[in-house]
C-alpha cells in the first residue's frame, strides 16, 4: 500500500482568503447558529422573569398576611372596648384606663386609646404624655373634624393615616363610633373612639423592616383609599419597575402594596453564561468543519493560480533579463574553476573584441585582450578572489583589435552547484564613460580644492581687515572687545590706558583729512613704540586709541609710561610746510585680576578716568579710582532720578517778588526752579542744572516751569491777588529751536504779562537768524524778553541795540559790593545809565539790605528783587505774603 505524503502546512499557509463560496456557507451556517442562540436566550430570560416573579409574589403574600393579621388584631381589641363602652356609657376615667391597659401592651402595636362622649374626649390611657388631648371637641378641630364626622355619618369604622404624631413619630388613627340602644328601640350616638396604632411597630412586626427580607415593598392608599396613589412606605421609584401588586384588605378599605426583587429585576439568568457557552460549542462544532473544508478547498485553488502565477512571473522575468542584458550591453562569463572551461557569452565577444569562430573557452583568451600596464593587477585580483571563494571586483583596461583602448569593469562571485563543482560566475561591462567622467571629477575636485584654499586664504584676509584699523594697521574694537572677553585667553589685560587726541579736529578742519591721517599715523607710531612685544595698541574710534598691559604693572610704571606718551605727543609734526601741535589725555584703569569678568568692566573704567582726565583741563592722565566711579555711579543716580522726576512732575516754581524801586509796590515775580525730591526735599538748580544740561532735557524743566507759573497766575487772580508780570528763565536750546513759537500754543496769558529771562552769555554777541526770528515771533505773542545777570558774559552796546530786550537784570556779584566799594557803585550806576539811555528797565539782584535799596533807588535803578524784602517761596506762601504786604514793614 502507498504511503500517504501530507505536506507540512503551517498556520500562515494553512489560513487563506476565502472565497465566495466559502464565505456563503460559513454566512448561512452563523445566521441559523445566531437565530437559534437567540431563540433560546429569550426563551431563557422569560422564564428566568417568570420565576422570579412567582419568588416575589410568594414573599410579597407572607408579607401582606402579617400586615392584614396585624391591623386586624389591634382592631378587634379596639372594637371590645367599644361593645363594652356601648352597654356602659358611664364609664369612667379608672374602668376606662383598666380596660385599656389590658389589650395595650408589649405584643400590641397600639400606642393610647381616648373616648370622647359627645365628641369631646374626656377617657385617655396612657393619660401619661396625652394629657394636652383631654377637652379635644372633634367638632371644633380642624384637623380632624371631618375625620371624626365621617366616621359618625357612616357609622362604621374610619382609619385614617400614617399622620405625624403629636407625641413624635407616625401612626394610623382608628375611630369607632359608639351607639347605645334605647327602650323604643332607637341607637343614640355616645361619642367616639380612638385608637393610635404606631406605624414603625407595625411595620417591625409585620416584617416590612427585616434587613434579610429579600423583595422591596412599596404601599399605597392613604387612610385605606385604593384611588390614592400616594405612597406612604417604601420607594416610589418601584411603581416604575413593573412590581408584583397585591391589595391589604382593612375593616374599612384597602392598601395596594408592590414590591420587586431587593436591587431591582435581573434581566440576565443564573444560567445565562453556561447556555450561552453551551451555544457557542455547539456552534463551533457545526462551523469548524465547514471552515475546515472552505479552507482546503480555497488552499486548493490558491495553489493552482500561484502556480499559474508563477509561471508567468519566470516568462516575464526572462523576456526583462534578456531585454536588460541586450540594452545594457553586459555580457556573462562563467569559469569552472575544477576543469578550467571558460564560458563566453556573445555580448563578452563584443567587449573584447573577438572574431566569431574563435576559441574562448581557454583562460589565455582573456589574458591576452588585457593591457600589459592592468595584467598584473587583474590576475591578481581575479586569483585572489577565487582563494578566498567570495566576490570578484576588478577594472581593468583592453586593447582592441585597432588599437584602442576600453575600460571593462568585472564582478563575479565564487558558488558550488548542487553536484559539487565550483565556478566563478560574473558579468563585464564597459565603463568607458564612467572612468572618463570620474577623471574629470578628480580634476573639476583639485580645481574646487585650490579654489578653497585661495577662498580660505581671503577669509583670513578679511577677518584680518575686520579686527585692524585700515589706515594704521593697529588692532580695532572688535579685536579689543574679543581679548577683554576672552576669559580663556593665556594673557588677559592687566591694565587699560584709553587715549584720546586733544586739538585733533582743530588740525582735521584746517588742514584736512590727509593732515589728519597723518596725525593718527604718527600718533599710532608713538604707541607702539612705548609697549612690550606682549601689550598691544588698539584704535577704538576716530582719535582715540588704547594700550592694554598684559604684563603686571603698577601705578608708578604706569604712570611714568603715560608721561613718556603725553611728552612724545607733545613734539611738532611737519606736514606739508605746517608744524602741527596736539596732546593726549589718558584714562587709565587696572584690572581687579581676582574677578572673573574683569575685562567686561575694564574699558569702561578707563573711559571714566579718561573722561575725568579731560574735564580737569587734558594733556593729562588720570587713574580710574573707586572714589572716581562713585562719583560718576552719583551723576548717574541724578540722572536717572531727574528723567523720572520728569514723569512724576516734580520740577515746581518758586517765586521772588520784584518791587518797584521808589514806591515798592510789586511788579512782578520771577520764577526759579525748585525740584521736590521724594527723599531729600526741595533742591535748588544747583544741584541738578548742570546734570539735566548733560542729559538735554533743561527744556522740558523749562516748559514745566512756564505750564505751571501759568496756572498759578490764573490762581492769583481768582483769590484776587494782582502780579502785574512773570518772568520765567529760558535755556539756549530752546531759543534755537524752530518748533518753540508752535510749542507755546495753547498757553493761556495776558500779552505783556510774561517774559522770558536770557542768560547774558547765551548768544547776544552771535549773530543767530534763527534766534532772532524766535525773538520777533515772541515779541508778538506779547513775551516781553529780559536779559539775566548782565555783567557777567560778554554782550556788548551792540548786542542791547540788537536785542531791544524789555528789562535788564543786574547781577547780584555787582550789586552787593555797592555799600562800600564806590567803584562797583559807580559800575552800577554805568549800567543804569545805559539802560535807561536806551529805553531799558532795570532790575538789580541781590539786594540784601534796605541800605542796598536806598542806594540803587538813588542811583535811579527801577525795581528791586533781593532777601531784603522776601526769598523764593511756593506760591500759597506768596499768596499770604502779599495780602499781609509784609515787605512794607521790613522796609
Amino acid at each position: 500500500m502507498p504511503k500517504l505524503f501530507f505536506p507540512k502546512i503551517g498556520a500562515r499557509h494553512f489560513l487563506t482568503r476565502p472565497s465566495f463560496a466559502s464565505i456563503l456557507a460559513m454566512g448561512i451556517a452563523v445566521a441559523v447558529i445566531s437565530a437559534a442562540g437567540i431563540f433560546w436566550e429569550v426563551q431563557n430570560r422569560s422564564v428566568h422573569l417568570q420565576r422570579a416573579r412567582a419568588n416575589v409574589a410568594e414573599q410579597l403574600g407572607v408579607v401582606r398576611a402579617r400586615l392584614e393579621g396585624n391591623i386586624n388584631s389591634n382592631l378587634q381589641l379596639v372594637r371590645g372596648l367599644v361593645a363594652l363602652i356601648a352597654t356602659q356609657p358611664d364609664i369612667d376615667q379608672d374602668q376606662f384606663g383598666r380596660i385599656s391597659s389590658s389589650f395595650i401592651g408589649k405584643h400590641s402595636q397600639l400606642r393610647n386609646v381616648a373616648g370622647a362622649p359627645d365628641l369631646v374626649v374626656s377617657l385617655m390611657y396612657p393619660m401619661e404624655g396625652n394629657e394636652k388631648a383631654i377637652g379635644l371637641d372633634y367638632r371644633k378641630n380642624n384637623q380632624q373634624r371631618h375625620t371624626a364626622l365621617r366616621a359618625v355619618t357612616s357609622g362604621e369604622m374610619v382609619l385614617a393615616g400614617p399622620v405625624d404624631l403629636l407625641q413624635g413619630g407616625t401612626g394610623f388613627i382608628a375611630r369607632f363610633p359608639v351607639f347605645m340602644k334605647t327602650e323604643d328601640g332607637t341607637r343614640h350616638l355616645w361619642g367616639l373612639v380612638a385608637a393610635v396604632v404606631d406605624a414603625d411597630r407595625l411595620y417591625a412586626d409585620s416584617g416590612l423592616l427585616d434587613p434579610d427580607l429579600p423583595i422591596e415593598i412599596a404601599i399605597l392608599g392613604k387612610d385605606a383609599t385604593i384611588t390614592d396613589k400616594t405612597v406612604f412606605f417604601g420607594d416610589e421609584a418601584i411603581l416604575q419597575q413593573e412590581p408584583v401588586l397585591s391589595n391589604v384588605v382593612l375593616p374599612t378599605g384597602r392598601w395596594q402594596i408592590a414590591a420587586i426583587p431587593r436591587g431591582g429585576w435581573s434581566a440576565v439568568p443564573v444560567n445565562a453564561w453556561k447556555t450561552r457557552l453551551l451555544t457557542v460549542a455547539g456552534g463551533l462544532l457545526v462551523l469548524l468543519p465547514i471552515f475546515i473544508a472552505g479552507q482546503l478547498y480555497d488552499q486548493r485553488r490558491g495553489h493552482i493560480r500561484e502556480l499559474k502565477r508563477r509561471q508567468l512571473q519566470m516568462e516575464g522575468l526572462s523576456q526583462r533579463l534578456k531585454l536588460a542584458l541586450d540594452t545594457s550591453k553586459i555580457g556573462i562569463w562563467e569559469l569552472n574553476l575544477d576543469t578550467g572551461v571558460l564560458t563566453w557569452d556573445s555580448r563578452m565577444l563584443e567587449l573584447y573584441d573577438i572574431p566569431e569562430g574563435r576559441d574562448t573557452t581557454q583562460y589565455d583568451v582573456w589574458a591576452d585582450c588585457l593591457h600589459p600596464d592592468d595584467l598584473e593587477r587583474a590576475e591578481r585580483e581575479y586569483w585572489e578572489a577565487i582563494e578566498a571563494g567570495g566576490t570578484y571586483h576588478s577594472d581593468f583596461r583592453v586593447i582592441l583589435q585597432d588599437g584602442s583602448i576600453r575600460w571593462i569593469r568585472a564582478i563575479g562571485a565564487v558558488h558550488t552547484n548542487t553536484r559539487g563543482q565550483r565556478y566563478i560566475l560574473g558579468v563585464n561591462w564597459d565603463v568607458s564613460s564612467d572612468i572618463q567622467l570620474k577623471t574629470r571629477l578628480l580634476t573639476a575636485k583639485q580645481s574646487a580644492e585650490d579654489r578653497n584654499r585661495e577662498l580660505e586664504d581671503a577669509r583670513a584676509l578679511m577677518e584680518h581687515y575686520s579686527l585692524h584699523d585700515s589706515l594704521t594697521g593697529l588692532p580695532n574694537r572688535r579685536f579689543l572687545d574679543q581679548e577683554l572677553l576672552d576669559e580663556e585667553a593665556p594673557q588677559r589685560p592687566t591694565a587699560l590706558l584709553h587715549i584720546d587726541l586733544d586739538r585733533f579736529k582743530h588740525i582735521n578742519d584746517t588742514l584736512g583729512h590727509a593732515a589728519g591721517d597723518a596725525m593718527l599715523t604718527h600718533a599710532a607710531s608713538v604707541l607702539k613704540e612705548n609697549v612690550s612685544d606682549s601689550d598691544f595698541v588698539a584704535r577704538i574710534g576716530g582719535d582715540e586709541f588704547v594700550i592694554a598691559i598684559t604684563e603686571p604693572a603698577d601705578e608708578a610704571s604706569l604712570a611714568a609710561r603715560a608721561d613718556r606718551i603725553i611728552a612724545q605727543m607733545r613734539r611738532p609734526v611737519p606736514f606739508e610746510n605746517h608744524q602741527c601741535r596736539f596732546g593726549v589725555s589718558i584714562g587709565i584703569a587696572m584690572a581687579d585680576t581676582t574677578l572673573s569678568d574683569y575685562g567686561r568692566h575694564l574699558l569702561v573704567d578707563a573711559d571714566i578716568a579718561l573722561y575725568r582726565a579731560k574735564s580737569n583741563g587734558r594733556n593729562r592722565f588720570e587713574f580710574f579710582s573707586d572714589t572716581l566711579k562713585s562719583e560718576i555711579v552719583h551723576n548717574k543716580q541724578v540722572a536717572d532720578d531727574i528723567l523720572f522726576a520728569l514723569e512724576r512732575q516734580e520740577f515746581l516754581p518758586y517765586f521772588q517778588p520784584q518791587f518797584d524801586a521808589r514806591t515798592l509796590a510789586i511788579t512782578g515775580v520771577e520764577a526759579l526752579a525748585r525740584w521736590k525730591h521724594p527723599t531729600e526735599g526741595i533742591l535748588t538748580p544747583d544741584r541738578f542744572l548742570k546734570t539735566a544740561d548733560e542729559l538735554n532735557v533743561v527744556h522740558l524743566i523749562d516748559r514745566l516751569i512756564l505750564e505751571q507759573t501759568l496756572w498759578q497766575s490764573a490762581r492769583w487772580k481768582a483769590a484776587g491777588i494782582h502780579i502785574p508780570k512773570m518772568s520765567v528763565n529760558v535755556s539756549a536750546g530752546r531759543l534755537n529751536d524752530v518748533q518753540l513759537v508752535q510749542s507755546l500754543d495753547g498757553l493761556v496769558f495776558e500779552p505783556g504779562s510774561l517774559s522770558f529771562e536770557l542768560l547774558e552769555s547765551i548768544f547776544l554777541d552771535e549773530k543767530n537768524d534763527l534766534i532772532a526770528a524766535n525773538f520777533d515771533h515772541l515779541r508778538e505773542m506779547g513775551i516781553d524778553i529780559e536779559i539775566d545777570d548782565f555783567g557777567t558774559g560778554y554782550a556788548s552796546i551792540v548786542s542791547l541795540i540788537h536785542l531791544r530786550p524789555k528789562r535788564l537784570k543786574i547781577d547780584r556779584q555787582l550789586v552787593i559790593p555797592i555799600t562800600h566799594s564806590e567803584g562797583q557803585r559807580r559800575l552800577v550806576a554805568s549800567i543804569i545809565d545805559i539802560g535807561q539811555s536806551l529805553g531799558i528797565k532795570v532790575v538789580a539782584e541781590g539786594v540784601e539790605t534796605m541800605q542796598h535799596a536806598r542806594i540803587l533807588r538813588d542811583l535811579g535803578c527801577d525795581a528791586l528783587q533781593g532777601y531784603a524784602f522776601a526769598p523764593a517761596m511756593p506760591s500759597d506762601r506768596l499768596m499770604e505774603f502779599v495780602r499781609e504786604e509784609r515787605w512794607r514793614e521790613a522796609s
